[in-house]
């Protein structure tokens, strides 16, 4: 996770961008989140083949595709019957993440963070759910929690800034969040391409 772009060390998943696109001319990166599985190259956060923002979209506006709905009975199914799969409790929470279900997203980290808590990028993407759920001070915890057992997982000390600056109003503990971010990766960098360095700048 300390690499450049922090595309290493991390699984799965697919660029996920919530909330308003980024404006720093007029002073402020707009909301953009991301999860501990999502992230282009050479962006702050991170997995597992980026898809295009209009894909994004589109997937919101249809709703999961025939495939995914297969894969989540299937994956429900394995869990009704075999309760301690954690694996297929993370996987279940990804397609719902995926798929935009945040609260059922949220049901399957916790129930796979029940049977093992040492999972910072579980932790990571529950923060991004309950954030899409506007449950803003559970998902400060659930970085929190990240970062207690990956001192050096910057997205999820990014996230935890987003999520202070826009959604809590907190800006000093936002930039203290962000400034840990530049700490562990200088050349870290927002989903547009900035180096966060410069967008504190814009903020101080």
């Amino acid at each position: 996770m300390g690499s450049a772009n922090m595309s290493g060390g991390l699984v799965k998943k697919e660029t996920m961008l919530i909330g308003l696109v980024i404006a720093v001319a007029a002073g402020f990166l707009g909301g953009v989140i991301y999860s501990s599985f999502k992230a282009p190259q050479g962006a702050v956060v991170v997995s597992k083949a980026k898809p295009t923002q209009d894909k994004d979209e589109h997937q919101h506006l249809t709703g999961p595709s025939p495939e995914q709905t297969a894969k989540i009975s299937s994956l429900e199914l394995e869990v009704g019957s075999n309760v301690g799969n954690g694996g297929a409790w993370t996987q279940l929470g990804n397609l719902y993440f995926d798929t935009n279900q945040p609260a059922k997203a949220i049901t399957a980290y916790k129930k796979s963070l029940e049977l093992n808590q040492g999972q910072p990028d579980v932790w990571t993407d529950l923060g991004v759910m309950y954030r899409s759920n506007r449950q803003f001070k559970e998902a400060i915890t659930a970085f929190e929690r990240a970062t207690s057992l990956n001192p050096g997982l910057e997205q999820a000390f990014f996230n935890k800034g987003i999520v202070l600056i826009y959604d809590l109003g907190d800006k000093a503990a936002g930039i203290q969040a962000w400034q840990q971010t530049v700490a562990i990766n200088p050349n870290a960098k927002a989903p547009n391409g900035q180096l966060v360095s410069e967008i504190l700048k814009t903020l101080k």
